[in-house]
């Protein structure tokens, strides 16, 4: 029997599938997805459905008696569509690939390239531009043909989120492996939005369930299995199923809403640069808003420069690029850095005046000393959390360590864990965690950092703590937290007193009083309870027997009691006296 997903029978019904989905929930249908696949009958009956509920009843259908006129529909029957936003057109989604190495990332990219490029009848993708469109039906699909989630968080490290999707490629014949855990990672620290795409299906020891498995297990649990993650089989050596997992892509783009407005400001994002012999500085830019146009001028953080020429990814000299496009730049005075965000200047002196504030902040922020536990917890706000990102020496340690890490956070101060992984502390780690941002640490126990990783620290300004057992890492940081929120108190009881009397004196109101309970001792606080409701808490400021000055009175005996700041003693009061005691941790 075809199955059909809830995505085409949207199409079908001429409506968006979130327009659908939310409609059916309305029909008491709730939980459906748009990638979720129905049986025939279930696609007939959501089609009846969905017409009956969206038609209003006609003359020719009403009753030939004359009948009182129909209240007015609720504006969600009224109309089936939702009103969209107002800010900019819908643009191109900006898509990136990532996964562990040899799983047909590169394969799946030249599939694409090959059966999907657009503007094919230009001359095809020029060598040497990061990004290229793909065309489905008349939609454009952005793919940034990056090497890896390295350069994919590298740029996120420098402010630029620039991929509105991400594709995690995973091998069949080979399931999740550590590059692909880190690869979820750097997406989920990104917040964008993931499918899965199962590459090798085509192979003879492929295992589609094992690769489900895996994800599950990583708390990615498959649509086909009641989850949230969404799933495409895909044979990118055989051409097999890549239009599916474009319409899928279109699919999550329509869900996100992707907008661009080609008349606001320009927002652009270097995403590749270098330097061409014959033609100079070059840069591959994503544009996300505004329009950037030939004679612009225009900066990228210390680089600046007038548009000497815009190429496409077919290599034609284009006049404007829009949101969602990918263009080649030529005419910046020297290369920009991957990452930094491309804006239109007024004019030749406010370009250069806006790339020399870009490179005294740069030195400023390089000078900046890394991190410290001491640094994060300098200035406590209301709610803190502390971002880490862990790497031991073998699986057991980096677990054990992480259980007793978590288990430290409080309620000022929660403890994320971005990434947890085996090995020396690298590159990529610490790009992740100066993307993420001021206030992440790297942390390694049993495992050393390499000297890429410690150089590329000191120009973040990530914090980077390795220690040799597990026991260090979690009494630093027990420590550190224990300073941050101040030592934890309880309240231990002393005596109580009771008011017999009250004397005025120069200096206020003395109280005399019976030990009844206890002791009560100078030192000691006092709550005064008055028909056993609290009325001050406070510290004694003088306890006198007689005429002396004491430091503590026993039960039985009688004392002159003054309150500090607190004259307004009755008799009939109880004073409840007691200290603060340290906890030990």
């Amino acid at each position: 029997m075809a199955r059909k997903r809830i995505y085409e029978i949207a199409k079908e019904l001429g409506v968006t599938s979130k327009d659908l989905v939310a409609k059916l929930d309305e029909m008491g249908m709730p939980g459906m997805k748009a990638a979720n696949s129905v049986d025939e009958e279930e696609h007939a009956l959501i089609v009846h459905l969905y017409r009956d509920e969206a038609t209003p009843v006609t003359d020719e259908a009403a009753p030939e008696t004359e009948a009182e006129p129909a209240p007015p529909k609720a504006a969600a029957e009224e109309a089936p569509k939702k009103p969209r936003s107002a800010e900019g057109a819908p643009r191109p989604p900006v898509v990136s690939v990532l996964g562990h190495i040899d799983h047909g990332k590169t394969t799946l990219l030249d599939a694409i390239r090959e059966s999907h490029l657009a503007d094919r009848e230009a001359g095809g993708i020029t060598q040497g531009i990061a990004a290229y469109q793909a065309d489905l039906g008349g939609r454009r699909i952005t793919f940034i043909d990056t090497p890896g989630h390295k350069a994919f968080t590298g740029m996120r490290a420098r402010g630029a989120q620039v991929t509105d999707i991400a594709i995690l490629v995973v091998a069949a014949d080979d399931g999740v492996m550590a590059q692909t855990v880190e690869a979820i990672d750097h997406i989920k620290a990104a917040g964008v939005p993931m499918i899965v795409a199962v590459n090798k299906v085509d192979k003879a020891n492929a295992d589609v369930t094992k690769v489900m498995n895996d994800l599950a297990q990583r708390g990615m649990t498959p649509e086909a299995w009641g989850g949230d993650t969404i799933t495409v089989e895909v044979s990118a050596l055989e051409n097999r199923n890549i239009e599916e997992l474009l319409e899928m892509i279109l699919l999550v783009a329509e869900m996100e809403d992707l907008r661009g407005d080609p008349k606001a400001d320009l927002n652009a994002v270097v995403i590749e640069s270098h330097l061409s012999v014959g033609r100079g500085p070059v840069a591959t830019v994503i544009v996300k808003d505004g329009a950037l146009r030939e004679k612009d001028w225009i900066v990228a953080g210390s680089a600046h420069g007038r548009v000497k020429a815009l190429m496409d990814g077919g290599g034609n000299r284009i006049r404007e690029a829009k949101p969602g496009e990918a263009v080649e730049i030529l005419g910046f005075d020297e290369v920009p850095a991957v990452g930094a965000t491309v804006l239109v200047a007024r004019d030749r002196s406010d370009a250069r005046r806006s790339a020399g504030a870009a490179k005294e902040e740069t030195s400023v922020r390089q000078a900046r000393r890394p991190m410290t536990l001491e640094d994060f917890f300098e200035a406590p706000e209301e709610k803190q959390t502390l971002k880490l990102i862990l790497k031991a020496a073998t699986t057991g340690a980096l677990e054990a360590a992480r259980r007793e890490i978590e288990l430290l956070a409080t309620d000022a101060i929660e403890i994320d864990v971005l990434l947890a992984g085996v090995g020396a502390v690298s590159e990529s780690d610490v790009i992740l965690a100066s993307s993420v941002s001021d206030e992440c640490l790297v942390i390694g126990f049993g495992v050393k950092a390499g000297a890429k990783a410690m150089s590329v620290a000191e120009r973040e300004g990530v914090g980077v703590l390795t220690y040799e057992v597990i026991y260090d890492v979690v009494d630093e940081l027990a420590k550190a937290l224990k300073r941050a929120v101040g030592p934890e108190y309880v309240e231990v009881s002393l005596g109580v007193a009771e008011v017999r009397d009250t004397f005025k004196i120069p200096s206020g109101v003395v109280a005399g009083c019976a030990v009844v309970e206890g002791k009560v001792t100078r030192s000691g606080q006092v709550r005064v309870l008055r028909r056993d409701d609290e009325v001050f808490v406070g510290e004694i400021s003088s306890l006198r027997r007689f005429e002396d000055d004491v430091r503590e009175v026993q039960s039985g005996r009688e004392c002159g009691i003054r309150i500090k700041g607190f004259d307004d003693v009755q008799v009939g009061d109880r004073l409840v006296v007691f200290q603060l005691e340290e906890v030990e941790s």
